[in-house]
């Protein structure tokens, strides 16, 4: 059932499916709703399936719009846009099936662990991403990027005192020197910036936002693309919460990445690997942030589930991300984060 307040757009959205297809749709379910604000739909009829997308947001709408053309015109895999009504917010877009790269790959796993399937899935997703960072980068217009033209100091500042209001304020019980975590957050910030930053950042490249159809991986959800350093998303992928991958298999997944990189890009390995887990490390903070919002603000409370799996890529990061020795603070409060029982019991 569709809410009586998104009933203008849903016929906004019935004018653009006859206008495109010459036809009506029979059917507008409204699909589940992610961490964003956007209303998504599936609009069908006999004949044909088409997803319909209202944001309230116009400069995300065109930063989407925008950013799936462009891609398109580099032959990447994303969904077609089909048809654009601006003024109302609202576009409708390919249909790329039911199945995101989780969704088809949970059960499968937790019945027979990362099958040769999987595994080839996940090595596909990762050697697109180049094509997106650095060749589809390269032209791309950083005008049209919502919020943020680039993940720099800004962004990187944001999402750590993201981290420290919206979870260490409801999730933390010890005192903390909030000036000294300022102190360390900037030393981070400072570490993280040494990278060049000249490449498509997709911001959220994460399984929920992987289409699988026929076998193939599709991509959608960049419209807070940015440009960024190439570490960014490959650390967002490989450490995905819930996704739950082993290390070993995200060892073979940076190899295949590094691969399909160095295919357009010289790119010295010991350098790339200097800096990722200090960008792993940022985004897990960012994640904490979010699930805090996202359960605390918006009452989704699902999202606290996601809690245990990304306490366990702490224990990762607390032995592997060398920048936490210049950040005692910073690596004391992950410690207790993790030895914390009740966050396991979310």
């Amino acid at each position: 059932m569709i809410k009586l307040e998104y009933r203008l757009e849903t016929i906004a959205l019935e004018k653009l499916f006859r206008q495109q297809f010459n036809e009506t749709p029979d059917r507008i379910n409204p699909l589940k709703g992610d961490a964003s604000d956007r209303r998504i739909y599936r609009m069908q009829n006999a004949h044909r399936s088409a997803i319909g997308i209202a944001g309230d947001h116009r400069a995300e709408n065109e930063a989407f719009v925008y950013f799936s053309q462009h891609f398109a015109s580099y032959h990447l895999p994303v969904p077609q846009i089909y048809a654009v009504d601006l003024n109302n917010n609202v576009y409708l877009v390919q249909d790329l099936g039911l199945f995101t790269l989780y969704e088809h790959m949970a059960p499968i796993r937790d019945k027979h662990g990362f099958t040769e399937d999987i595994v080839a899935l996940y090595e596909k997703a990762l050697s697109w991403l180049p094509r997106f960072q650095i060749e589809a980068g390269k032209t791309l217009n950083y005008s049209y990027c919502y919020q943020h033209a680039v993940f720099g100091r800004e962004s990187m500042s944001w999402d750590l005192q993201y981290f420290q209001h919206r979870f260490l304020s409801l999730f933390f019980q010890n005192p903390i020197d909030r000036d000294k975590l300022q102190r360390e957050f900037q030393t981070l910030v400072d570490h993280l910036l040494e990278e060049p930053t000249a490449f498509f950042l997709y911001r959220d490249f994460q399984s929920r936002n992987i289409m699988v159809q026929e076998n193939e991986t599709y991509f959608i959800d960049y419209q807070s693309g940015r440009r960024g350093a190439l570490q960014y998303d490959v650390a967002s992928l490989l450490y995905d919460a819930k996704a739950d991958l082993p290390e070993y298999l995200r060892n073979h997944l940076m190899d295949c990445y590094l691969q399909a990189a160095r295919s357009l890009l010289p790119i010295d390995r010991d350098r790339f690997m200097h800096y990722f887990y200090s960008f792993v490390l940022i985004r897990v903070l960012q994640a904490f942030g979010a699930y805090g919002y996202l359960a605390g603000v918006r009452g989704k409370k699902s999202f606290l589930k996601s809690v245990p799996y990304a306490l366990k890529n702490v224990t990762v990061l607390l032995e592997k991300a060398w920048i936490l020795q210049r950040l005692p603070l910073l690596q004391s409060i992950l410690t207790q984060l993790v030895q914390d029982a009740s966050l396991y019991r979310l």
